[in-house]
């Protein structure tokens, strides 16, 4: 048999390809000389269940979606957290370099959190361009130990709904039961043998367990058929001439339903594949009326892994089935797709196949021991080499997490593997994804074969790979960018050739940028990087050197993507995993006997900061600022005020000027230039504060700020005794990239009364979002365990720099 088909694999591929193929294997050729620039990214959070006031870390990697190699792209992450009623309630801005970032979530009562599920979602402003094709997306829990979960109770009626169109129909909030039909390689066809697989879910993609009989238009009953794996399965039908057919369900509940298969093709080609001897034996299938229809018609057959074409070739069909092997040798890991096209380029039949690749890679990593005492120090010691003992190059996250009294099921999330191998290529929620990568489950490939045929026939991404490099709307971020138009006062006629400076005041540093607005009066400043909250100072001047116009700013980030979460009923296992957690953790605040406010939290780590003698103002930092007493002395003029309150200034009816300069100050009174005679008709009762800045800060001014500026602010805006505004400056605060923190752990080594009073209960123990081995391919880490006796669950996550995915996970218990 294997002779046989590795002949028919030469005699396949040896003939001359037509011109069609010749056309399409240079457009393949040019698509894989420049690709698009595809992203793909994946958060690695320490857990998938918190309590409220408790903190979601998360790792961030970004990869070229060709190859999951670290993708050096954008550098603007967006992470959004979503609640159960689908409203975004918080929003990270994630530092990228190099592909990679981290970032934090407080799940504080502020934010209106309330317990439930909820969605963490990850894009970039580049992955806008293939909708939302690419965008990650991951369902987390949030329960509260001592008030009941909001659990939506199931309904107990069931609905069915047949579907073979390729997109779901919206369902209502219901207990319905979806089940599809789908023919491998895409149709039925009379008189070919063909596997028909299916897959019963209810409207929240939980898959539910279904068994049946098939029966013609005759009502004969022509196969029996029952779900093996998460409500999929499949059996094998040879479609009569002039015959439809329908299945009879029997629902969970022992209801019957009736849904019909696909309507049966008179002609056609079919593309199935099978296991023989642990090799991928494809075949071509079609019927007699088709191949008298078309005698001798040539074939071509395009293997292709997340977009690239791998394997190509053309083939003169003479015979109603053709087989040859596949060769695996010439595939990276992950879904291939296989699409089989006549000499008109129509495709005729396709079907995905996953490719396993047996990795030359060992990571791993060890503890001292399997027993510790509480808050006992743990050293971890990571090894992440090849077959042949050599270092890999790799960056990974690793979590030390309380189980909290549930054994974990590794299964039923996703990781890093199972993502980027497999469920960032299709669409919707895959039920369990790990459990296709967990080489303890000895029949996940036969099950995952069945995911292929079903979920993955009707929304494999990459097919709409040939449009990927059209219609880029949405440009790459390399950074923040300021950008907005200047304006004329009056209309909005664009102001062309105008400066504008722009200084970033961000703790206790300052950037300083210019730019000259084009035709249309734009300006922009690009791929500036800075973090936390910063003062935003512009000003602008015409040609003449004078500050004239009018600023209108564009928006520093893009909008939010459309929110499409829909929470789901959990099912039953689920919500008795949260009921199990819920308990352990509110025992534990009984058993060690401690209120709420006592328990060693997260601690928000920050480093000490210089003492500054800067201040914030309006319009950045001042160098000096004064604020009267509200019992202090009385000065009879402002002049005397501003000479005796500000160091290094003279004050006069005449200016005020700082000592340093020769000329004199700018004056602001309530933000508004102010010359020496309406400033002396200031009551010194009336001030509230006075402000000086003659540093870098002044630039915002422009050239009247070249010698300081003094800035007086009164009670109530008593000092505005004008209408005037100023257009042409602005002082305001943005945000740059998250201020990350550092995770907390304590070190039980050192004497510290106050904490070491403090009970430690924490659910995270350790979290480190940046592993990278040394040169020997070796990692070390090492924190101090909580005081509970429970087991400890280390999950490790990462990738190599050839973009090979890892995953390993131990555990550990804690016992006094």
């Amino acid at each position: 048999m294997t002779k046989k088909l590795c002949y028919l694999l030469m005699l396949f591929f040896s003939i001359t390809s037509t011109n069609f193929a010749q056309q399409l294997t240079d457009s393949i050729e040019k698509a894989k000389k420049n690709p698009p620039e595809v992203e793909k990214v994946y958060l690695h959070t320490d857990r998938n269940y918190y309590t409220i006031g408790e903190s979601l870390w998360y790792k961030a990697y970004s990869v070229y979606a060709y190859t999951n190699q670290l993708f050096d792209h954008s550098k603007i992450l967006y992470v959004e957290l979503i609640s159960p009623e689908s409203k975004i309630i918080s929003r990270n801005i994630t530092n990228l370099e190099g592909g990679l970032g981290h970032g934090d979530f407080i799940l504080a009562d502020s934010l209106g959190i309330k317990p439930g599920t909820y969605q963490l979602r990850a894009y970039t402003n580049w992955m806008r361009n293939y909708d939302d094709d690419f965008v990650f997306k991951k369902e987390i829990q949030i329960i509260t130990p001592n008030e009941e979960n909001t659990i939506q109770a199931k309904e107990n009626s069931i609905r069915a709904i047949s579907k073979n169109k390729k997109d779901n129909p919206k369902l209502e909030n219901t207990q319905e039961i979806i089940v599809d039909f789908m023919p491998e390689g895409g149709s039925l066809i009379e008189d070919v043998i063909s596997n028909v697989a299916f897959k019963a879910t209810d409207s929240y993609g939980n898959p539910i367990e279904m068994k049946g009989t098939i029966f013609d238009t005759n009502d004969k009953q022509i196969n029996l058929f029952k779900s093996i794996h998460d409500g999929m399965g499949k059996f094998v039908i040879q479609p009569e001439k002039n015959q439809k057919y329908y299945a009879k369900i029997i629902t969970p509940n022992n209801d019957e339903i009736k849904v019909t298969l696909p309507e049966v093709q008179k002609t056609g080609y079919t593309l199935s594949i099978n296991t023989v001897d642990e090799k991928k034996v494809v075949t071509i299938k079609t019927n007699a009326v088709t191949l008298n229809q078309n005698p001798d018609a040539d074939l071509t057959l395009i293997c292709s892994t997340r977009g690239i074409t791998y394997f190509e070739g053309t083939q003169t069909l003479k015979d109603t089935k053709l087989s040859f092997i596949l060769p695996e040798e010439n595939f990276p890991e992950g879904i291939t797709q296989l699409t089989l096209y006549d000499n008109q380029s129509r495709p005729q039949s396709e079907r995905l196949v996953y490719i396993e690749k047996k990795q030359d890679i060992d990571v791993s990593f060890t503890t001292e021991k399997k027993l510790y005492t509480p808050k006992e120090k743990v050293n971890l010691t990571i090894s992440a080499k090849d077959k042949k003992g050599n270092p890999l190059i790799a960056n990974f996250s690793i979590a030390a997490t309380d189980t909290n009294g549930v054994n974990e099921n590794f299964d039923d999330t996703v990781n890093i593997c199972s993502y980027f191998l497999m469920a960032s290529d299709i669409k919707g929620k895959v039920h369990n994804p790990n459990y296709y990568f967990n080489n303890s489950n000895p029949a996940r490939l036969f099950h995952l074969d069945l995911l292929l045929l079903t979920q993955g026939w009707r929304d494999f991404v990459w097919k709409k790979f040939p449009n990927l490099n059209r219609n880029k709307n949405f440009k790459v971020e390399k950074g923040i960018t300021i950008a907005g138009k200047v304006e004329n006062l009056i209309g909005t006629t664009a102001k062309e050739n105008n400066l504008v400076q722009m200084v970033l005041l961000n703790k206790g540093n300052s950037m300083m940028l210019n730019d000259t607005t084009d035709v249309n009066g734009k300006f922009e400043f690009n791929n500036i990087i800075f973090k936390g909250t910063a003062t935003m100072l512009l000003n602008t001047k015409n040609q003449k050197g004078k500050n004239r116009g009018e600023f209108v700013l564009d928006s520093i980030y893009n909008q939010p993507i459309a929110v499409d979460f829909k929470s789901y009923n959990s099912l039953n296992y689920e919500e008795n995993k949260i009921s199990q957690i819920k308990a352990n953790i509110h025992n534990k605040n009984i058993r060690f006997n401690i209120p709420e406010e006592n328990q060693l939290k997260d601690v928000i780590v920050t480093a000490k900061k210089k003492k500054e003698n800067t201040t914030p103002s309006r319009y950045g930092f001042a160098d000096f600022t004064y604020i009267p007493e509200e019992k202090g002395p009385h000065y009879s003029n402002i002049f005397l005020l501003i000479q005796i309150a500000i160091p290094n200034v003279t004050a006069s009816a005449n200016s005020v000027r700082f000592n340093r300069y020769n000329g004199p100050a700018l004056v602001l009174v309530d933000g508004v230039e102010t010359d020496m005679s309406l400033l002396s008709s200031i009551s010194t009762e009336d001030i509230a504060k006075i402000e000086a800045i003659k540093g870098p800060g002044a630039a915002v001014f422009g050239s009247q700020g070249a010698n300081g500026a003094i800035l007086i602010y009164t009670k109530l805006g008593k000092g505005s005794t004008s209408d005037k505004k100023v257009f042409h400056s602005i002082a305001m605060p943005v945000n740059g990239y998250q201020n990350t923190r550092f995770f907390y752990s304590p070190d039980y080594s050192k004497t510290k009364p106050l904490e070491n009073n403090k009970v430690d209960i924490r659910n995270t123990l350790y979290w480190n979002p940046y592993i990278q081995p040394d040169e020997k391919g070796n990692a070390s880490i090492s924190y101090y365990n909580n005081e509970v006796d429970t087991t400890v669950n280390l999950n490790l996550e990462g990738i190599t720099n050839n973009g090979i995915p890892i995953v390993v996970q131990s555990s550990y218990q804690i016992k006094k």
